[in-house]
């Protein structure tokens, strides 16, 4: 599947350009208003520390959420703490838009790797070009353990190393799945954990089948340091898959202190399900373990004062005018509401309390990075944004 950006001068585009300022606008104008946000001008701000230094924690609001229950009025008691804790210590962009494939494992691909991959959602297969994980350690020359994904979903397994000749083998990220770790630490007995287990939402026919193993074994005892009873033991307290997940987040920053981590935030998903209800609670969710992940990094001395944390949805959802859509329940039309999203950045580097309203792209993410961490990455499609380094 192929992603053609509409052209200039087409009429459908130009509307689409102008529903997207308008919701770039809505939450330009109520960050102001609430949060005591500064409109931004163009001139960056420099990192005053050594890049090689430097932290960068990406979380994905995975799932996508639309503003009817997030930015817009009936929405933002929804997402309390990031209104009120962390959007006044960050910078925040308005307008990010994802011209790509609105499937969450393609869109997340599309995402590290700062090209519109046009992978199958559903497949087992790498990122056709470098990701950020490569870029970072094969331009830095950095270990093995200095870049992790944690990814609730089974389907994410490939995501940390693309299938690209120049990077590929040997230089991608390590990948947690949590699910895995907690199916083998269950030994066969998974009835208290259902909750925690389930992978995929959107289409259950093709998700795959989650495996615990030797090598998850040797992933909690050699790099988190958990014994399996203490880990099937704390998951037992847990009501999601995406708390297991920042849980790991944790052990793993306590245990390796990486450079760079990548966490895929996923209960969102449940949308898929019908259940307003349920999307609301996860939305929710999502909002606080941002949050309490912040805390954990400012209560962290390796990483409190020198890290970074980038917060952005994969994509949005469907509005509930679209004909061809079913609103919160899906991402499937292409409209501004699916499309259009925001970003956030707080921590080492960022000014804070400033709101930015000029359109960026997905793509732009990875560049970004880049130029944060002293990296090229040289096959992206996007622009490192020049506030944020």
């Amino acid at each position: 599947m192929i992603v053609k950006e509409p052209s200039i001068g087409d009429a459908s585009s130009s509307c689409l350009r102008q529903a997207t300022y308008g919701l770039s606008c809505s939450r330009r104008d109520f960050l102001r208003s609430a949060a005591g946000m500064v409109l931004g001008g163009a001139s960056p701000f420099l990192y005053a520390g050594s890049a090689r230094t430097r932290k960068v924690i990406v979380v994905t609001f995975g799932g996508g959420a639309r503003d009817q229950e997030t930015f817009a009025p009936a929405g933002q008691e929804n997402i309390p703490h990031l209104l009120k804790e962390l959007i006044p210590q960050a910078s925040f962009f308005t307008q990010v838009v994802n011209r790509g494939i609105l499937g969450h494992y393609v869109a997340t691909a599309s995402l590290a790797t700062g090209v519109y991959e046009t992978l199958n959602n559903f497949s087992s297969v790498p990122p056709e070009h470098p990701t950020v994980f490569e870029y970072f350690r094969k331009d830095l020359k950095r270990p093995p353990k200095d870049a992790w994904v944690v990814a609730p979903s089974n389907g994410f397994s490939r995501i940390g190393e693309s299938e690209s000749r120049r990077y590929g083998p040997g230089w991608g990220a390590q990948v947690i799945l949590p699910k895995h770790l907690l199916l083998a630490a269950m030994s066969g007995g998974t009835i208290d954990y259902e909750h925690l287990l389930r992978d995929n939402y959107e289409t259950p026919l093709f998700a795959p089948q989650l495996g615990g193993s030797e090598f998850e074994f040797q992933q909690m005892e050699t790099i988190l340091k958990l014994s399996v009873g203490d880990f099937r033991s704390h998951a037992k307290t847990l009501s999601s898959p995406d708390e297991l997940s920042v849980y790991v987040v944790q052990q793993l920053m306590q245990q390796q202190a990486p450079s760079l981590i990548w966490v895929t935030m996923h209960d969102i998903d449940v949308a898929h399900t019908g259940a307003y209800s349920l999307y609301v609670e996860s939305v929710r969710r999502t909002d606080r373990l941002c949050a309490e992940l912040w805390r954990i990094v400012q209560n962290n001395p390796e990483y409190a004062g020198n890290t970074t944390m980038v917060i952005l949805p994969d994509f949005g959802r469907d509005s509930d005018e679209e004909a061809g859509g079913n609103g919160f329940q899906h991402h499937r039309t292409g409209d501004p509401s699916s499309r259009t999203t925001w970003m956030m950045a707080l921590g080492a580097g960022v000014r804070e309390g400033m709101i930015y309203d000029h359109p960026v792209q997905s793509t732009d993410l990875v560049p970004t990075l880049g130029s944060m961490m002293g990296f090229q990455a040289s096959i992206a499609q996007g622009r490192p944004i020049q506030e944020l380094f």
